[in-house]
């Protein structure tokens, strides 16, 4: 599986931005969203799982992030709204190759298959 983020850029607080995640080789049975901000340590954000269909988020991003699907596609979307200077931070989308539970979905561990990450920058 290949996967290709993209739609990062910079944005002024408040702002919304939505990132792209178009995967190949297979058709995906889940996926994440992680970030990383300079000096941190990689973490979830978001996770939707297509089979036995699930969506969690990270408590920092509910009620501002939405993650969907478009089947057809194979691509899975990150809309990020009202975005702030702490979300800043180089954005990654990443497959399992199997069907992880869903207490799996926001561990790293679960994820076989990363994209190049696309970069997020919030002024304020």
């Amino acid at each position: 599986v290949q996967l290709q983020a993209s739609g990062g850029g910079l944005v002024q607080a408040g702002g919304s931005l939505r990132l792209s995640c178009a995967a190949s080789g297979r058709t995906f049975n889940a996926v994440g969203w992680f970030r990383q901000a300079p000096g941190k340590e990689r973490e979830f954000v978001a996770a939707l799982r297509r089979r036995s269909p699930f969506i969690t988020y990270a408590d920092s991003v509910k009620g501002r992030f939405t993650i969907s699907g478009d089947n057809a596609k194979n691509t899975v979307y990150l809309q990020m709204n009202s975005l702030k200077p702490e979300d800043t931070a180089v954005y990654y989308c990443a497959s399992p190759s199997g069907n992880p539970i869903v207490s799996a979905l926001p561990q790293l561990a679960t994820y076989d298959y990363w994209g190049q990450g696309t970069l997020v920058t919030v002024s304020s």
